[in-house]
Parts: structure tokens; C-alpha cells; sequence
């Protein structure tokens, strides 16, 4: 018991020194004289309760809010860097995000039914855009690129030699 007790203190002190950025954070720790990562749990814990409840369509915007700001984000920052690994990264997040956005469209009459489709959906997304985790690769490896290599990425030689006439006139 007395190890989970310290790493739920080692999360909690992370949380807190992670976010020492946000003041309106130093003004939750003033007024109510407790640490600035309770107030980051119980937002994150409203927040997946909102999404659970879905009054008025709010877990869809909830839901597509956390698939799309922190991607967006990461890929605001992706553009001013040098690397491209990074981008490649993002790219993939964004295919697999434009995929999955196809197959709810479809499918949104039998997904809204369960409960917690909102709360699993958005885990899922962060899953996916997190470097962490690399999970966008993933389902890109395993599910996508295999229908793309057969329907979409045909290699012909037009499309070879458009390449590389492309290329040289960079």
C-alpha cells in the first residue's frame, strides 16, 4: 500500500511542478490552499463526466475538442521545427483522425447508443496524438496503409516519373 501511495505523490508532485506555468492555477492553491494537480484532476474528471453525460450533443464537441486542439497544437509547433520525423508523426495522426471520422460518420447511429462512447473515443484520440504512445503509427501500420497499398497507392510510372520531375524542379 505504502508504494502506491508514493507514486500516486511522485504523479501528483510531476502534475504539480508540470504545470507551474498556469497562474490561474497559483490562484486555485491561494484561495483553497490545496495543490495545484487536484485542481487539474478534478477538471480532467468533470471533464470526462460531461462527456459520459452528453447533454445537448456536449461529449461529441468534448470528444473532437481533445482529438483536435492537442494534435493542432503539436502540429503548430511541428512546423517550426527542422526535423521531419515529427511531421511525418502528425501527418499519420491526421490520416488515422480523417479515417475514423469517415467510419463514425457511418456508423453514428449504433456508436451514440453506448454510454461511454464519447469517454472511450476521446482516450483513444489522445492515444493516438500522444508521442508517448505513437499510437497514430500503430493503427496506421496495422489497418490502414494495408487498404491504401492496395486501393490507393498504386505505383504506376506516370506517377513515378511526375515525382521525380517534381523533385528536380525543387
Amino acid at each position: 500500500m505504502a508504494q502506491y501511495q508514493a507514486q500516486l505523490q511522485g504523479f501528483l508532485g510531476n502534475l504539480d511542478a508540470n504545470t507551474k506555468s498556469f497562474k490561474f492555477l497559483d490562484q486555485f492553491e491561494t484561495k483553497t490552499n490545496l495543490p495545484r494537480s487536484y485542481a487539474v484532476i478534478i477538471g480532467a474528471v468533470g471533464y470526462l463526466f460531461l462527456m459520459f453525460l452528453n447533454i445537448g450533443g456536449i461529449g461529441q464537441l468534448l470528444s473532437n475538442l481533445a482529438g483536435f486542439a492537442l494534435p493542432a497544437y503539436l502540429s503548430l509547433q511541428a512546423l517550426e521545427t527542422t526535423t521531419t520525423s515529427d511531421d511525418t508523426r502528425l501527418l499519420t495522426y491526421w490520416v488515422v483522425f480523417a479515417f475514423l471520422n469517415i467510419v463514425e460518420f457511418w456508423s453514428k447511429a449504433i456508436l451514440y447508443w453506448i454510454p461511454t462512447y464519447f469517454v472511450v473515443k476521446t482516450v483513444f484520440l489522445l492515444y493516438l496524438a500522444l508521442p508517448q504512445y505513437n499510437g497514430a503509427q500503430k493503427v496506421y501500420q496495422a489497418l490502414i496503409r494495408p487498404i491504401a497499398q492496395k486501393y490507393v497507392l498504386k505505383t504506376d510510372v506516370t506517377h513515378d516519373l511526375l515525382n521525380k520531375v517534381n523533385a528536380k524542379n525543387e
